[in-house]
């Protein structure tokens, strides 16, 4: 875990998890940005905090490449690199939880 805010750029390489951000999903309570759930077709997603910059990203849209395609989510919520995010994967900075759809 960080004991402070992980450093991110524009070249920092993304992980993709596939999240749920329904209620009584896996993405935990309300999002962040707008205090809602999501349904699971809504192209959203939920980024490691450096990226979502203190919400300064909230609601904004923004592509996600990979594999030679491209896809525009709304960022709705925040994975707190510095106490939660992605225990599994050792609290890594570089974290979006997105949707199966995206």
């Amino acid at each position: 875990m960080y004991k402070f805010l992980p450093l991110v750029s524009s070249s920092t390489k993304a992980t993709l998890t596939i999240n749920n951000f329904e209620a009584g999903g896996d993405g935990g309570g309300p999002s962040e940005c707008d205090n809602q759930h999501h349904s699971d077709i809504d192209p959203i997603e939920a980024l490691s905090i450096g990226w979502y910059n203190h919400g300064k990203r909230c609601l904004k849209d923004i592509n996600i490449c990979g594999n030679g395609k491209s896809v525009s989510t709304k960022v709705v919520d925040k994975c707190d690199s510095t106490i939660r995010c992605d225990f599994d994967h050792s609290y890594p900075n570089n974290i979006v939880y997105a949707l199966k759809i995206v």
